[in-house]
């Protein structure tokens, strides 16, 4: 299992998983790359030959620096959202503003997962509404459940993260395998059922009034907020890995906004875990 953003669109997906397709698509990307040599006399194929090799760049591919420069803009809007929902928005509609943006982010997080071509407006719009939301329950966090300086733990420790996956896969000491990718299906199918059960009963006033649920509090929800931290580490090094196959495989240029907007979407999952773990374990609960 991948990032359903990544696993959804044929440019970053698996080749194991639709080797027909790939090669097809291969065949096309090599069609589509050969320079017609008829009609040329022998000086200009000389120095056509002659020539550097054109970067993926030049030919409207894919390229990590794309990818780069459009994540740092999406957590740009991230993070101005969160500021403004945190600091401008009035102190009774921070929560509902905060509700908003997670419903809002949650539709257009489907939308964006299941597009096939990357739309720049509605992933931009995600990380607005992404932003509002975490600038709401992170204000709420710090300073209506007085746990000061807890925002800035969850996002060193976020950074802190990310930083060790980007290495470990970089070093091949981590690699993305069969085994690993049903390992993580398994575990997020685990993962999803517990939290669905866990918003169920937090609805229905079940099993105690805990800020995240009953299953999600003292003892128990420390040991689930540490998995959900690793679910979340191992699903970035998917990330990683299908960011690599797209760069590899020739996708369009375009797609560096699905790209970033996959690594969004787990760093925004990531960043919450901690935050919640790191209220656990303070004492918020």
């Amino acid at each position: 299992m991948s990032n359903p953003v990544f696993d959804n669109n044929a440019a970053f997906r698996d080749p194991r998983r639709s080797r027909g397709r790939g090669a097809a698509g291969g065949v096309l990307l090599q069609k589509q790359g050969a320079a017609p040599t008829a009609g040329y006399d022998a000086a200009t194929l000389e120095g056509m030959y002659a020539a550097p090799s054109a970067t993926t760049a030049q030919t409207g591919r894919l390229t990590y620096d794309d990818v780069i420069v459009k994540t740092a803009g999406l957590l740009t809007l991230v993070v101005a959202a969160a500021a403004f929902t945190w600091f401008v928005v009035p102190v009774s509609l921070r929560m509902p503003v905060a509700l908003g943006g997670a419903l809002l982010g949650f539709v257009l997080g489907l939308v964006n997962s299941f597009k096939r071509t990357p739309s720049p407006a509605l992933i931009a719009l995600y990380a607005i509404a992404e932003g509002a939301f975490l600038g709401g329950i992170s204000w709420y966090i710090e300073v209506a459940a007085n746990l000061p300086g807890v925002v800035t733990q969850a996002v060193l420790a976020t950074l802190a993260t990310f930083a060790a996956c980007l290495v470990l896969f970089r070093s091949g000491k981590v690699r993305v395998t069969p085994k690993f990718t049903r390992w993580l299906l398994v575990a997020m199918g685990g993962y999803l059922v517990f939290s669905l059960v866990n918003f169920g009963l937090a609805m229905f006033n079940v099993g105690g009034d805990g800020a995240f649920g009953p299953l999600r509090s003292g003892g128990l929800g420390m040991v689930v907020g540490l998995l959900a931290v690793g679910l979340a580490a191992a699903m970035l090094i998917v990330d990683f890995d299908s960011i690599k196959r797209g760069v590899e495989g020739g996708a369009p240029a375009s797609f560096a906004w699905t790209a970033a907007f996959g690594l969004v979407v787990t760093l925004v999952w990531m960043y919450l875990e901690f935050l919640r773990l790191i209220a656990i374990l303070r004492g918020s609960d």
